[in-house]
């Protein structure tokens, strides 16, 4: 959805949709929405114990974040490579493309919320306005001036007008706040609220840009949260994206109609099924990783170590900076281990400019194969 910010319109425009405060004064955990809940409960709970089983959560953090981060930006037209992302180097701020330094802002985001949450287990309005500064790169804040609506990035028409002034904003957000954080003021299922809050985050749209990103974070770090993940890696912007019309139409049709339910099964399907695709793709890496393992102990044992199978596997690019970084070792010794993968056929080495990059093409064939595991 297009987003215009021009004053002429916020004269013109009123929106039709009186935002509710919350929790909502309906019976919303109908018999249909608790059959959903219980089978995406399910299916998070069983997500949770397979990336427990994972020896090093570290690696699915920064391979799924990433990918994570790539589609949620595809949402909003932000749209980038495999090989853009991974040659982008974030920690040296050098990107490949402007698509690919938003994706790598979006991950980078994730990482620091999660990393708040963990730690207070709190999710508060700072700390949005935070993950929405990691995102665009300023601290403006709550929108202050009238003027935003979104639109069809079709035909142009008018869909929705959130609220206007920076005192409705605020109220909105504090009420958001609490309802985010005081588990006594409802009773429904923490998936349930979660369905909820997305709504009326994206409905408040309190952000000149970057709501739609920083609600799909605000999605996952709930879920930390409220103990129903462990890691920020339920790759649930998959959905939405492929799901991308419907996603529209349910948000504006609780504005329009007050279909609620509709709504609230479509996310707990969403849940269901990411949860599953994301136990595939994680089985597939440790199966990987093992194949991987196995090869290098037997073929290079003096070059073999946890920490450089672990450091291959965090992003399917490696460099030779990131094995001195990682395993403290001389530039030469780094160059070593990676040559000596690439001569057992696990890396493949490619000259790009003055870099040379060593790729884990089985990973890489992983993560971009997900659509059909």
């Amino acid at each position: 959805m297009e987003i215009k910010t021009t004053k002429e319109h916020a004269v013109k425009l009123k929106s039709t949709y009186k935002m509710p405060s919350l929790p909502l004064d309906i019976d919303l955990e109908t018999r249909a929405v608790l059959k959903k809940t219980m089978e995406a409960s399910r299916a998070l709970a069983e997500l949770k114990g397979v990336a427990l089983s994972m020896p090093n959560q570290d690696i699915l953090v920064s391979t799924l974040s990433l990918q994570e981060a790539k589609d949620s930006s595809a949402i909003e037209n932000i749209v980038t490579t495999h090989d853009e992302l991974y040659q982008s180097d974030t920690a040296a701020q050098q990107f490949k493309t402007v698509a690919a330094k938003e994706v790598h802002l979006y991950a980078e985001a994730l990482r620091r919320g999660f990393g708040k949450v963990k730690q207070t287990n709190l999710l508060t309005n700072n700390l949005i306005k935070s993950m929405q500064a990691d995102l665009d790169g300023n601290n403006a804040g709550f929108r202050s001036q009238a003027g935003t609506a979104l639109k069809n990035e079709k035909t142009g028409e008018i869909v929705y007008t959130p609220p206007q002034s920076i005192d409705m904003i605020e109220n909105y957000m504090k009420d958001l706040e609490r309802f985010i954080n005081q588990d006594e003021l409802c009773e429904w299922d923490a998936l349930v609220k979660m369905a909820i809050i997305h709504h009326q985050f994206e409905s408040i749209h309190p952000f000149f840009d970057g709501n739609g990103r920083t609600g799909r974070i605000l999605n996952i770090l709930y879920l930390v949260k409220e103990g129903l993940m462990d890691t920020p890696i339920l790759y649930l912007s998959r959905y939405i994206n492929k799901n991308k019309s419907e996603y529209y139409r349910l948000l504006q049709d609780v504005r329009d109609h007050g279909v609620w339910e509709e709504w609230v099964l479509f996310i707990l399907e969403g849940v269901r099924e990411t949860s599953y695709q994301t136990i595939r793709l994680i089985e597939s890496i440790k199966t990987l990783m093992l194949d991987h393992k196995v090869k290098m102990r037997t073929e290079l044992p003096r070059v073999y170590s946890q920490d450089l199978l672990n450091l291959t596997f965090s992003q399917p690019y490696t460099k030779i900076s990131y094995v001195e970084d990682a395993l403290r070792v001389s530039r030469p010794t780094a160059t070593k281990y990676l040559n000596a993968l690439v001569g057992i056929g696990l890396m493949h080495k490619f000259k790009m400019g003055r870099d040379s990059y060593y790729i884990n093409f089985d990973l890489m064939d992983c993560l971009s194969d997900v659509n059909n595991i």
